[in-house]
Formats: structure tokens, sequence, C-alpha cells
């Protein structure tokens, strides 16, 4: 995106809000104990292997809207697809809200898949440790996100 923000920048922002509340974690406060992971690579691991409402709150399990809340993940997932071609509009969004007779498209890659540390080929980000200034730099595979790391 390169700082231009767009109707699929909205899409997407509503998409991690959507993952968050009905997820009830923050995308940026989700930590897998392996390693760190955002909430959107948790959704898409869980979507892609069928365990979607292991992601839904716990509050919510109770009320028994698991049809819903499999719903909304799978909406938020649509929004942030790493095609922001393929992700919806917002009135298409309201739409797949508004009815559950609307077909769902299915879903592409997601944005944000780290698959592992190490390999480039699956998303995943490398760091690497600048010796001189103790810091660490980090690359982006998209290009969408820079995220720097500081030791403690």
């Amino acid at each position: 995106m390169h700082g231009k923000f767009s109707e699929k920048s909205d899409v997407f922002s509503f998409g991690v809000l959507m993952l968050e509340i009905v997820c009830g974690k923050m995308n940026t406060g989700f930590y897998n104990s392996n390693h760190s992971e955002n909430l959107l690579t948790q959704a898409w691991k869980h979507w892609k292997g069928g365990t979607v409402l292991e992601l839904m709150d716990p509050t919510l399990r109770e009320s028994n809207v698991s049809n819903e809340v499999t719903r909304c993940i799978q909406i938020g997932l649509l929004c942030v697809q790493e095609n922001p071609t393929a992700r919806p509009t917002m009135t298409r969004v309201v739409s797949m809200l508004s009815s559950s007779s609307v077909t769902l498209p299915a879903l592409q890659k997601n944005a944000f898949f780290f698959g592992s540390i190490t390999g480039l080929s699956s998303g995943s980000v490398e760091l690497e440790r600048d010796r001189n200034t103790d810091k660490s730099t980090s690359c982006s595979v998209n290009d969408a996100s820079i995220t720097r790391v500081y030791p403690c």
C-alpha cells in the first residue's frame, strides 16, 4: 500500500477488528507458546485446520452462536486477504453480515501468514541482528509492514 489509504485498506482494518471482537483477543497482543504469531495468522491456521471454533471468545461459548461466530471469522478472513481486489467491499460485508442466505466466497491467501521463522518462501519474517548498534532489523515479504525488534 505504501502509505495510500483506500476502501480496501478500510475493509482490511474492519476484518482485523471483527476477528478481535469474535475471538476476544487483540491482533498485536496474541502469542503462541512456541513463537510469536498474530491473531490473523492464528485465525488462518485454525480455518485451514478446521478448528476455527477454538478461536471463539470464551464468553460466547455458552450462548450457542457457533454458526454465527464461524461466519464472522470467515468474513473477517475475507477482509484481510493478501490480494486487495479479492477483499469484499464494505457494502458486500454488510450484506454478508445481514443475511445468512448470502453465500460467502472461498478464502484465498491471508495477507500476513507467517508459516515459520526461517523460510521467506512461506511468507515469514526473517530478522537480522545489527552487531554495531545491538538492534534487530526486519524485512517484510509483502512490503506492507515492517517491524523493528529491539532487545530488552
